[in-house]
């Protein structure tokens, strides 16, 4: 029961992070130890599993695809979306600073544990900077503004979804960069359960074909992939910097006198601390409940 409930509160922080745009689930994934084996539970639906399926075997099928964990993990983001959503969407209109500082905290204080997984050398190092620099090209791109057809809700979804589950790169910043953003949430504001079916099978297409890609790599180059994993997720810091007017970066005084506001700074260390110390729990869940169990 334990662990079930960790695996909940895992999913409950990527989908924390899925509903901003500019973070990634895939990189809370990745900073709290899950991001292999939630790889390779989507790459179980295979045909083996379909074989197990078709011939009744439902408790294989279902340990097949590590169907608790991943039952676990997709209600934990179901839930986060569902219940944070319009806070989230509150706190980056009227409150962004506080808000890009908690998750610069999330990041940052997971950093180190990252990059001592990685066996470094010249060449890693290397796809380590080439990481980096992919993070903040993607991260700078312009939004652009569009009237889409039915089809790119499909191409839409199949991006999106790469994205979520790629550690640095957020699924909703390239739905703002591919001008999808507002069109896909008002399908969702008004049930136009047609474009939401196309958006849906775009989701299903990429995670299956992407989550194959992602596994290969990392089971014949494991160090190479995630030292350019954890170069993607500092790069993406570039995207979440507290302070920026018009997606330029800038200091909090600066921002102060171009916004004619408050720079927040007071509040922005706060929530950076307040990030650092949630992702240091996130990352220790197991022995606090297993210091709980003995205190019991």
């Amino acid at each position: 029961m334990k662990t079930y409930l960790q695996w909940l509160i895992k999913g409950a922080a990527m989908g924390m992070a899925d509903v901003v745009p500019g973070v990634s689930g895939g990189t809370l994934a990745f900073i709290l130890g899950i991001y292999e084996r939630f790889i390779n539970a989507l790459t179980s639906f295979n045909l083996t599993a379909i074989k197990l399926l078709l011939r009744g075997q439902l408790k294989a099928t279902w340990r097949h695809i590590d169907g608790t964990f991943l039952l676990c993990i997709f209600a934990g983001i179901l839930t986060a979306i569902f219940t944070l959503a319009s806070l989230i969407s509150y706190l980056l209109e009227f409150h962004p600073v506080p808000l890009w500082a908690f998750f610069n905290g999330l990041i940052i204080a997971s950093f180190p544990l990252l990059v001592r997984n990685v066996k470094w050398n010249a060449a890693r190092a290397f796809i380590f900077a080439l990481g980096a620099v992919f993070a903040v090209l993607i991260t700078t791109l312009t939004p652009m503004h569009s009237n889409p057809s039915a089809w790119l809700f499909f191409f839409a979804g199949f991006i999106a979804i790469c994205a979520m589950i790629l550690p640095g790169i957020s699924g909703s910043f390239l739905l703002l960069i591919m001008g999808m953003y507002a069109p896909i949430t008002e399908a969702v504001s008004n049930l136009q359960l047609g474009i939401l079916a196309l958006f849906a099978l775009g989701c299903v297409s990429g995670l299956m074909l992407f989550s194959r890609v992602l596994k290969w790599a990392l089971a014949h180059a494991h160090n190479a992939m995630l030292a350019f994993l954890s170069g993607i997720v500092l790069g993406a810091l570039f995207r979440i910097w507290p302070w920026q007017v018009d997606n330029n970066l800038v200091s909090p005084a600066r921002f102060a006198e171009l916004t004619g506001g408050s720079a927040s700074l007071a509040l922005a260390v706060l929530a950076f601390f307040a990030g650092a110390l949630l992702i240091q729990a996130l990352l220790h869940l197991e022995t606090l409940f297993s210091e709980k169990t003995e205190a019991q």
